[in-house]
């Protein structure tokens, strides 16, 4: 597939964009890729319409931009063949996690691992570089998703406080974002088996375009390391704010076809906050870049403090046979 008919339509001021002219089923020229990667960086996530995709061209489209992770590091049951793709379901958030059948209903908007804010998979040291969602089932209405530019919310802080969150580190763990407001995760007997904690830079320095970004994010940032407790909770709650800002948002309406693709270390995303009053079947389908350990203004990189990098295989724990016929 070549370049000549790509056309990249921004959405909203500061973040997404999408592309028309292109058919990700088949391959790209250096062109078109080229073309795909530079909207991405300049908009943090791009979206396609109306594509014709399953696991395979998924898998195969993915590829062009690196190395698949496995699905998720807490499924252990990824479609047959297709250990890359991680289906964000009702269905498979009961399995996942071993949620008894009958409570799917009161967990319906939790379609992942969280309903809060979040960046794919920061509990690891080497969160994915970047994800692809593809919508196989949706609702004729709502079941949205909004992303955030996380380099816009850097940016435009004032030139002190960038100072500031320059130097902090912060914790990332799965269930940070429940815990804050009293609950558990009901995943927690899978997750305390593999647990992911990572220490991350607040800042992140952006390995391909040199940009810096707010590498926090309300479903998965626990606290800022190395000060008083009160003090991070007043810290991660000024930059929650500043990330989430509306200015910064672009809200995506999905459809059968259309697919997501967003820079994992620039963005972050809020999954659809209003299934459960739809009561309606909704099945989306991920895959991951695998990425590489972030880097904050300092020079210094993330530190593993529980579990394994999320790579190509199976984490720790998840026992899985990795069949790609």
């Amino acid at each position: 597939m070549d370049a000549s008919h790509l056309q990249v339509l921004p959405l909203s001021g500061h973040t997404g964009a999408e592309i028309t002219g292109v058919d990700l089923a088949v391959p790209l020229d250096a062109a078109a890729r080229a073309a795909i990667v530079g909207a991405l960086h300049r908009w943090k996530v791009v979206f396609f319409r109306g594509q014709h995709l399953g696991h395979a061209e998924q898998i195969a489209f993915a590829r062009q931009f690196g190395e698949l992770t496995y699905a998720h590091p807490y499924d252990a049951a990824p479609p047959d063949g297709f250990p890359e793709i991680y289906t964000v379901s009702t269905d498979n958030f009961v399995g996942q996690y071993g949620v008894e059948a009958e409570a799917a209903r009161a967990l319906r908007r939790r379609y992942s691992y969280t309903t809060n804010w979040h960046t794919d998979v920061t509990p690891a040291v080497n969160p994915p570089a970047a994800s692809i969602l593809r919508a196989d089932v949706v609702p004729a209405y709502g079941g949205d998703t909004t992303f955030t530019n996380l380099v816009a919310a850097y940016e435009s802080l004032s030139e002190p406080v960038r100072a500031f969150v320059g130097g902090l580190r912060a914790e990332h763990r799965y269930g940070a974002g429940l815990a804050r407001n009293g609950e558990a995760h009901p995943g927690e007997e899978v997750i305390g088996r593999n647990r992911l904690v990572a220490h991350h830079p607040v800042v992140r320095v952006h390995p391909e375009t040199g940009e810096r970004a707010l590498f926090v994010n309300p479903g998965f940032t626990s606290r800022i390391v190395d000060v008083h407790p009160a003090e991070s909770r007043r810290i991660l709650e000024m930059l929650f704010d500043q990330v989430t800002r509306a200015a910064l948002t672009v809200r995506f309406r999905w459809e059968p076809g259309s697919v997501a693709f967003w820079d994992n270390r620039a963005t972050a995303h809020l999954a659809a906050q209003d299934l459960d009053e739809l009561d309606v079947p909704r099945v989306l389908h991920r895959v991951t870049l695998v990425g590489e350990v972030p880097v904050g203004v300092d020079g210094r990189e993330s530190v593993l403090i529980e579990g394994e990098p999320f790579r190509s295989i199976p984490s720790v724990g998840v026992d899985v046979e990795l069949d790609r016929a």
